[in-house]
This record gives structure tokens, sequence and C-alpha cells, in this order.
């Protein structure tokens, strides 16, 4: 047989690849498509088949792709870019609270507040169980502590139990009635360590006066009547919808192994610790999960190496399971900042206490846990809100770090309050900076609960976006919902602009659009554990994207946070398309 010479085998092989990218199942022309893939960041057309990225690429070369059985559909010069990820979303908790009574952050006069509770008890929606239940509120309203308990432990309420949650699942309130059924006491608190004391409000003469944050909200929160599945399973299919109707296609979920009234905070995870992980195998095994989520389990902030054995169990339940993947465990290494909570871990003491906060994490040990579940291949992830806590996380990865170079990536999320030194320790650690810039806003959070209560100095790094981005750091977008809204647009408009209703949030601290596309696309893809699979329209690549009603690369700062999305598609399947 004659052998192939080299010119007729390069011919062949074109011949075969020609074959291969034939009859694509959808082919998108006359578009302006940003792919966040570097090595070819613009295009403007686009084959799907099977579900993946066949080509991108000029009109006329992607054209040739299809058929008489492809669908071709003209973009009409619209902006097409890759589905976008949130690193930080609970997302069912956030589609449970759509549906319930809601104040949304908002404060009113408490008189207003009584009133708008007394018509969402009447008409069922503050209703869990026996128990009136209120969320979204500000934490502008703890310091009212007082004010609270004169008016919902009289008259009608006396004998209702009342919670208030809020808005930044740390932090809440709740009546006498709730406090008694929760076991809440002046004997209680006495019997606390000195360092969990804090979490429980009291009253001069040791009586609760019905805040509380973090492990203290745990214990109400517990005391709340459960969420039956059929509820939890609604709420889940309400949070893909949204998540898919603003552009996203993949989230981490957090706190996967923890549901509505488990305890988070203070969590000491058994084999039966599942959380919402059955509602996201009902989603999957519907037909309906149309997003991947990265599932992060809870572990005990002091947990030892041994503890992931236990955590590893949860894991093996759930592998396998379309569109879900269990890619590591969070931790949390402090509380919230804002007054009156003041439980994030800071460096210098806070002016009005003198205290430091609430170091959750042991120093002389947490790095023996992150080092543990790197060798295991896992991700961490930490809550670290001050600059104590961010100090320390960056320590136990470090200890990870000098065990191996494992490739995994881990981060730290939030990171309100960073010490400058912290700064250049993210890019040779290889930490994700997963933050929420929607909060970087000259506020009432901000400027009235923060900066009154922190050194002049902690304050000029809150958020420090840019400060980070300057020393080589790696920035992921994440919103934390239902804490604040999951619209990747407003929150990228913000981090562009940090302008708020009082004010710029340090202007210093601003950063870029190309920054901000890239934190909800390729680097949040690498936080999940998922960078070959999604992040980009890169051929191979699980078709995820998005049309949208914007050029987002062109339009003005301010109407990037207007955008709106055409349509959804993932895995090449069309999941969302907008009323006009």
């Amino acid at each position: 047989m004659k052998a192939f010479t080299p010119s007729l085998l390069a011919l062949a092989l074109a011949f075969s690849s020609m074959e291969s990218m034939a009859a694509a199942d959808l082919v998108l022309l006359n578009g302006k498509i940003y792919t966040a893939d570097p090595s070819n960041p613009s295009a403007r057309a686009m084959a799907v088949k099977d579900g993946k990225v066949l080509k991108v690429g000029g009109n006329d070369e992607i054209k040739s792709l299809a058929d008489g059985s492809t669908r071709v559909i003209d973009l009409t010069d619209k902006r097409l870019m890759p589905g976008l990820i949130d690193t930080h979303s609970h997302a069912v908790f956030g589609g449970l609270e759509m549906s319930t009574a809601n104040m949304g952050d908002e404060v009113v006069e408490l008189a207003e507040l009584e009133k708008r509770l007394r018509g969402w008890r009447d008409d069922g929606t503050a209703l869990h169980g026996d128990v009136i239940n209120l969320s979204g509120m500000s934490s502008a309203y703890w310091s009212k502590a007082e004010e609270l308990g004169r008016l919902f432990n009289q008259g009608e309420w006396a004998k209702q139990p009342v919670v208030l949650a809020g808005s930044d699942h740390h932090t809440g309130w709740a009546n006498n009635a709730m406090l008694e059924r929760a076991g809440i006491d002046a004997r209680l608190i006495a019997s606390l360590p000195e360092a969990a004391r804090g979490t429980l409000g009291a009253r001069p003469d040791g009586q609760p006066n019905g805040f509380a944050v973090d492990a203290g909200w745990d214990r109400i929160a517990a005391a709340l009547p459960p969420v039956s599945p059929q509820i939890l399973l609604k709420a889940a299919e309400a949070a893909v919808k949204y998540n898919n109707s603003l552009g996203i296609t993949a989230w981490m979920d957090p706190a996967a192994n923890a549901a509505p009234g488990e305890a988070v905070f203070a969590m000491t995870p058994t084999e039966n610790s599942v959380g919402i992980l059955p509602v996201y195998k009902a989603l999957a095994d519907k037909g309906e999960l149309s997003a991947h989520v990265a599932a992060l389990l809870v572990a005990n902030s002091k947990s030892r190496p041994a503890d992931l054995d236990t955590l590893d169990k949860v894991r093996q339940r759930f592998t396998g399971i379309p569109n879900l993947t269990l890619p590591g465990i969070k931790v949390f290494a402090d509380g919230v900042l804002e007054y009156p909570a003041q439980s994030a871990a800071l460096i210098d003491p806070y002016n009005n206490s003198q205290k430091r906060g609430e170091l959750l994490i042991d120093p002389a040990h947490f790095g023996e846990l992150v080092s543990a579940a790197d060798a295991r291949g896992w991700r961490v992830h930490i809550h670290a809100i001050g600059d104590r806590a961010v100090r320390e996380s960056l320590n136990g990865i470090e200890q990870a770090r000098r065990d191996r170079q494992s490739g995994i990536t881990h981060s730290i999320t939030h990171l309100q309050l960073v010490n400058p030194k912290e700064f250049a320790r993210f890019k040779p650690l290889d930490v994700i900076a997963s933050m929420q810039l929607l909060w970087a806003s000259g506020d009432d959070y901000t400027l009235d609960l923060v900066k009154p209560y922190v050194s002049a100095f902690a304050f000029r790094y809150q958020y420090p976006a840019h400060s980070l981005l300057a020393q080589g750091a790696t920035i992921a977008g994440a919103s934390d919902w239902p804490v604040s809204s999951p619209n990747p647009w407003m929150a990228m408009s913000q981090a562009i602009t940090r302008d708020g209703p009082k004010g710029v949030l340090n202007a210093d601290e601003r950063i870029d659009r190309a920054t901000m596309l890239q934190a909800y696309t390729v680097n949040a893809a690498r936080t999940i554990g998922l960078e070959s699979r999604i992040g980009s329209l890169t051929p191979g690549k699980q078709a995820d994207f998005i049309v949208l009603d914007r050029d987002v690369l062109e339009v003005a700062d301010k109407d990037l946070a207007d955008t709106r999305v055409l349509q959804t598609w993932f895995g090449g399947r069309e999941v969302y398309q907008a009323n006009d």
C-alpha cells in the first residue's frame, strides 16, 4: 500500500476536521460576541453542537457549519457573552424569601413597621407556621432593640412569636414569646462563655433584649417551624428561574448542608447534615436544574482534619447528580462588622467597645484543616469580613501551600476590611477574592454603621478591590443572595462607580469594566472548579451564553446596572426568554 505523503495527510486531516464540524445544531450570526477567552476575545458568530461550543469566528466560516437541520439565529448586532457565574449565593434561601414578607433593607418608623407587619400577618405572607417572620431587616433597627421590645411584647403581639430576620442573615431580633420558645433567658446568657455571651443582646439586668447575632441567631432560627420539602423545592425552582433571567448559569452555594432553621455559625456537621442537597437533587431529577451548582459543605470553624471524614460521607451521597458538584468546604472565620453586632474580627479594636470582635477559627490549628482539605483536592472557601479574619485565613492557606503545591484554588469571600499587608499575599498563595461589590457603596451601612466604629486607617480599605487587583489578586463576582440582590449588572456598575446614596465609598478602589466581566466569567469558573467546562465561549466548553439588550462593553457606567437579559442558554438549550 502506498504511504501518504505529508501533504496528502494534511489534506485528509483537513477534510476530516471539516466533516467533524459539519451540521452544527445551532448557529448564531451577526453578533457582537464577547468570548472571555483571551486567545480569541471577540467574534461575530458562533456554532453549537451537542450542547457545546463548536466554533466561534466570522459569519462566513460559522455559516458554513450549518445544514438544513441547523437552527440559525440572526443576532442583529446584539451583544452575546458567556453565562455569568456567582461565586457566593444561597440561592434556595433566596428563592424562599421571594415569596415571603421582606423589608428589602428599607428603614421606616416603627409605627409603619408595625402596620406593615400586621398586614403581612393578616394576608399570611409573614406566617411561618405559627410564627410571624419578617425578613430583610436593616441592621439599623438593632440599635432600637428596646423600642422593638416595647412594641412587640405587648397587646396583640404579646403571645404571638415574632421574629425579625436581618438582611445579612447573621443578625435578628425576637420578641419575648419567641425567646421563650428558643429557651433564651437571663440564665442562659449568664451561662455562656464570655466570647459567646455577646451573641445575645442583654439589658443591664441580664435579661435578653431580643437581639441576636451569629450563634445567638442560630438559637432563634432553630426554634422556627421547619420548612417542608415541597416549599423548598418551589423555592429552588423560583431561584433557578430568577438567576437564569439575570443571565446567571452557575453559582457556588456556600452552605448546602444547612437547611432553613439549622445551625450554620456554630455548626457541627453529621452524616445526616444534608441541608438543601436533596432539593438540588430533586430539581436535577426533574430536569430543571438549568445551572451548574457548586455546593460547599460548612465545616465547624474549629474542625480538625479527622472531621472531614464526616463531610466526605455526605459528599458521597450526592455525587453523580447532573449539574451538581461538591468541590469543597466553607468555613466562617468571623461574623459581621456593622454596629451593634460587631462580631467581625479586627486587628485594631472597635472604637466604642475596645473589643476586637470574635475570631471563630483557631489560628493555631486552622492551617491543619485547610491543608487536610487541600490534600483531598477540596476547595476551601472562607467567610472573612474583618482584617484580622482575612489575615488568619491567609495564614491557614499559606500552611497548605507550604505542605504541597496542589494546584487547588481556594477563596476568601466578603473581604470588607483588608489590611494593606495582605494585598500582595493573594497572588502567590493563589487565593481568589470572592467579592460582593454591590456593597461597595457610600450608604447607611458603610457610613453610619461602620465608619464611626472602626479606625480611620481600616475604613480606608473597605472592599479594597483596586488595591487587591493592583497586587495581582484575582477577583471573582459574588452576591451573597439573599443578603443582597443577585443582579450581577448592578454589582458590576457599583464596582466601577462605588457611588451610593450618601456619596462615593473610596473612589481609589474603583475597578474597570473588563475586570468585572472577567470576575463573573473566567475568574468565577475557576473559583468553583469548573474552568475547564464553563466560563468562556471556547470550543469544547458547554454552550452557556446570554444575549443582552445593550452592548455592555460600551454603555455608560450608570446604564450598565439596567442591563436586561433577552435570552439565556444553558448547554445549548434556551432556558429563558424575556417578554417584550
